[in-house]
């Protein structure tokens, strides 16, 4: 139980700190509907990233497994391939990073923040954290890792909390924060937004690199 959890928690933090979502949720929060489509998107994060990783975990289940001192090749192949697209993605992260004195461009749907609803809210939540190719492939990793440990369905379900808690907290935070002490969180929040946007690509270069080839030592571990 306790090396699944160590084994879940790069890949779990790899999702919290990943800047899109974040940006997004504070956008949210300086927005005119700021409570509303706040809540909405955190619960669709949350159920995202929840939906993902319980497939994955239960379809990672089935794979045949007898001995669970043996070699486990396909669990192996598997995360190799998933780690080498975690590389991939990291390398176009770092050639796309923007220049110095360069104002880095954010995705169009987010000019829309402003006008969102709760249930659009929620929906943008779901697709970011379910659907964003980044996110959904550490959430496969984490499913991988926990099928095919051998533990007990009350050790997974610990340890998909454990992950779902970890995963969700970057955007759980200044949202419940927000609804806390809203005026005391404006000055913060528009501080935090205006450096993730201009350190977006490099962070998630450096952060999808570093998962990466840790996906891949555990891959190649299982053989």
């Amino acid at each position: 139980m306790g090396a699944v959890i160590g084994d879940i928690l790069p890949l779990a933090v790899g999702i919290a700190i990943s800047p899109i979502p974040i940006i997004a949720a504070i956008l949210m929060l300086l927005s005119p509907q700021a409570k509303g489509t706040s809540v909405g998107f955190l619960l669709g994060w949350v159920l995202g990233i929840v939906v993902a990783v319980v497939v994955f975990t239960l379809l990672a289940s089935v794979i045949p497994e007898q001995d669970p001192d043996a070699s486990k090749p396909i669990a192996g192949m598997i995360k190799i391939v998933l780690g080498a697209l975690l590389l991939f993605l990291a390398l176009k992260q770092w050639r796309g990073r923007p220049k110095a004195d360069e104002e880095p461009p954010l995705p169009k749907w987010m000019s829309a923040i402003d006008t969102m609803t709760a249930v659009k809210g929620l929906g943008l939540g779901f697709l970011l954290s379910a659907v964003n190719p980044k996110n959904l492939i550490m959430a496969v990793s984490a499913g991988i890792v926990i099928g095919t440990a051998g533990i007990s369905g009350g050790e997974q379900t610990i340890a998909i909390a454990v992950f779902v808690v970890i995963a969700a907290c970057s955007v759980a935070i200044p949202v419940i924060g927000y609804l806390v002490a809203s005026k005391q969180m404006a000055g913060p929040l528009e501080s935090l937004r205006g450096w993730l946007v201009h350190n977006n690509a490099t962070v998630m270069a450096v952060l999808l690199l570093v998962i990466g080839v840790v996906v891949i030592g555990k891959g190649i571990g299982n053989f």
